[in-house]
């Protein structure tokens, strides 16, 4: 087998304080931050003279991962256009399972000024779902199971 499990996604960010606040508020643990520099650094995503701070963050159980990264050296990139839409090309977004979309969604709207892309719709009698877009337009979609 070549793959054991998803270890985690990574995220570059320019405001780590306010993204890592966003997936806390969602309901995601913080599980430790510290500062990445060195030939290790290099070596491994292939720049040089990285300098980066970065925070990890875990599901509630533990399973999933979501690294945020903000580079001070070398300068983060915009690779293509700010608050893309859902149908751009690439890593478009992370889904969550939650208990109550409702509530997750207002919540966001409310204290993170995230923005409901469409609506909240249901997939028969399985899933209500939706899209937000997040703090530097990450887009993050949430499923709640129906029972």
């Amino acid at each position: 087998m070549a793959i054991q499990r998803l270890d985690n996604v990574l995220i570059v960010v320019d405001d780590l304080e306010a993204v890592t606040a966003f997936f806390v508020d969602l309901g995601m643990e913080l599980d430790g931050q510290t500062q990445v520099e060195g030939p290790w650094v290099d070596q491994t995503v292939g720049l040089e003279n990285v300098r980066a701070d970065i925070a990890m963050l875990k599901t509630p159980d533990g399973h999933g991962r979501v690294e945020l990264t903000k580079f001070h050296s070398p300068e983060a990139v915009r690779a293509e256009q700010e608050n893309a839409p859902p149908n751009a090309l690439g890593l478009r977004r992370i889904m969550f399972a939650v208990d109550d979309i409702d509530e997750t969604v207002a919540r966001m709207l409310a204290d993170h000024d995230a923005e409901l892309l469409g609506e909240i719709a249901q997939y028969e009698d399985i899933y209500r779902l939706c899209y937000l877009r997040g703090p530097e337009g990450i887009i993050v979609g949430l499923a709640e199971q129906l029972q």
